[in-house]
């Protein structure tokens, strides 16, 4: 048949090829694990990829193995990375941060024979390496100068700049399908033990370039980002491809992402745009209220991974001129889902607050993502804003089935994400709850998110969580926890007046308790799990003492 277009194989590793080609001086800066800031650009890294991806093809890694990484955002683990996709393996990346259980199910699950670690690390692997019987070698990302004293000298810990050194600086990258199974990350999801999610060399570079587009990530080869975001995060929420696709300068915490470690990378690499979970930003803005920094390069803000408060919104555009893009996504969604920037006729106005309305929502679907709510009947619910359901979504980068699980995880072809939300009739989806965190007193639901924003917008509360807790009248009452800033003090009424400003008087928290600290989970968000087991007696003891 004639007109047919060229059918070149896809392989991730083009990426890498592509911005060490054609932006080749632009530069990857590393906040390292060692201490100092290093650099190099995309041209040097492509080398050293390619050196590595020699090692792995000598150490008999193949098509389809899989190769763990437990590292922070650093300049070797990117090049590492792209080494072992290129080479035709599986980069399965694992988040230090999960309880030692869950790494070593994980990476027992998923049968790696390699493990690239990060020094700081390396403490935890020691502990853990007698319980992962699959792994052959373990290696440090670092140099012979600075590998551990405890693993100094076994021969199956090695020194990554020793084992790329005097490997050659080429390689063809292997040819695969497109739909060949690139990266794998686990999710904890809700219940039961974590599920792999495989991304394809095929989602992963779809994702990437719908990222780059103006009305969702809007970044280019002018751009300097800081990928606070964790590579074991659903690969820095695709950042890890679209930054090198680009040619932007990337910019690399490693494990520092305190507040003055992330000001000092964004004043002295002159960040434009940066991307981070909400607890991030929390430490950022709290260290320039402290110190009276500032953010003269940063225009504007990802965040993602949770809600965001509407407090952090305006602070951020109110004292830093710099605009909150708030995202959605799920590892299962690779991970982007929505992103919150405005349509042609929503041109900001005189009324701000109409407009930090709009800036809470979760945001618009980019092509690619088709998404849907419904009521648990499986029936769709209108797009009007007012109701709202499970939010369902299907598309090119969205899974269809978990790894080593022979059931689907689709309904009817959509896959359910386990949020409640509504979506208005300009496509803006807002989060109302987790299903399994959503309240219901009395026969009517309560958003626990919603109302944790709302005190978050109190000027002494740090953290707060909203719990559902058994009443002996209203089935469920909410329950807020809060965590107040340093100096602080606390009263109650005080909070709840704050959050009266938006709520009906029977939507309110029932108590509000002081505590010392608020559980995270792995990846920063709120872990109301321990929460619930604590306190849920607290209003039926209530009712018992009355």
């Amino acid at each position: 048949m004639l007109g047919l277009m060229q059918t070149q194989p896809i392989n991730l590793a083009a990426v890498l090829e592509h911005a060490g080609r054609w932006h080749g001086d632009a530069e990857i800066v590393t906040n390292s694990v060692e201490g100092g800031i290093r650099r190099q650009t995309y041209a040097q890294t492509l080398t050293r990829a390619k050196k590595f991806a020699n090692a792995l093809k000598s150490m008999g890694i193949k098509t389809g193995d899989r190769v763990a990484t437990m590292a922070w955002n650093t300049d070797r683990h990117v090049e590492a990375w792209y080494a072992i996709m290129g080479q035709g393996a599986i980069a399965h990346t694992v988040n230090p941060r999960l309880f030692p259980e869950q790494i070593e199910f994980i990476v027992n699950h998923a049968e790696d024979r390699l493990l690239l670690i990060d020094a700081n690390l390396v403490p935890l692997a020691v502990k853990l390496l007698p319980k992962l019987p699959t792994l052959e070698k373990i290696i440090v990302l670092t140099d012979e100068a600075h590998m551990p004293d405890d693993v100094r000298g076994d021969a199956r810990w090695i020194a990554y700049e020793t084992l790329i050194a005097d490997q050659p600086e080429t390689f063809d990258w292997v040819e695969v399908d497109e739909n060949t199974a690139a990266g794998l990350c686990y999710t904890s999801g809700t219940t039961g033990d974590p599920k792999g999610v495989l991304y394809t060399h095929r989602a992963n570079l779809l994702h990437a370039y719908a990222s780059l587009s103006k009305d969702v990530m809007n970044i280019g080869a002018t751009d300097n980002i800081l990928m606070v975001v964790p590579m074991f995060h659903a690969n820095s929420w695709g950042l890890a491809f679209s930054v090198p696709m680009c040619g932007g300068k990337m910019v690399l915490p490693g494990p520092h992402m305190d507040g003055a470690s992330i000001h000092g990378l964004i004043e002295q690499e002159q960040v434009t745009m940066a991307a981070a979970v909400p607890t991030v930003w929390t430490m950022l803005l709290n260290h320039l209220k402290t110190t009276g920094g500032k953010l003269a390069s940063l225009n504007e803000v990802v965040i993602g991974g949770s809600a965001v408060p509407r407090s952090m919104i305006e602070s951020f555009d109110r004292d830093f001129d710099v605009e909150v893009l708030q995202a959605w996504g799920m590892t299962e969604m690779t991970p982007l889902g929505t992103l919150n920037r405005r349509k042609r006729h929503l041109a900001p106005g005189a009324d701000m607050q109409a407009e930090y309305d709009r800036r809470c929502y979760a945001g618009r679907a980019p092509f690619g993502v088709d998404m849907k709510i419904v009521d648990d009947d499986g029936n769709a619910l209108p797009h009007d804003g007012v109701a709202f359901g499970r939010l369902m979504v299907r598309g090119p980068w969205v899974i269809e089935r978990y790894f080593k699980q022979p059931d689907t995880a689709l309904e009817n072809g959509w896959f359910h994400t386990g949020d409640i939300a509504s979506i208005d009739t300009d496509g803006y989806m807002r989060i109302t709850d987790r299903a399994k965190d959503v309240i219901k007193s009395g026969g009517e639901w309560i958003s626990s998110v919603d109302v944790e924003n709302a005190a978050m917008g109190h000027p002494d509360v740090l953290l707060a969580a909203c719990i559902g807790v058994s009443h002996p009248r209203w089935e469920e009452r909410p329950l807020l926890l809060v965590k107040l800033k340093d100096g602080a003090s606390f009263n109650a009424d005080d909070i709840l007046g704050k959050i009266g400003e938006n709520f009906a008087k029977w939507q309110l928290p029932d108590a509000v308790i002081r505590v010392d600290d608020i559980p995270l989970t792995a990846t920063g968000k709120i872990d109301k799990k321990p929460l619930r087991q604590e306190y849920m007696d607290h209003f039926l003891n209530a009712e018992q003492n009355a």
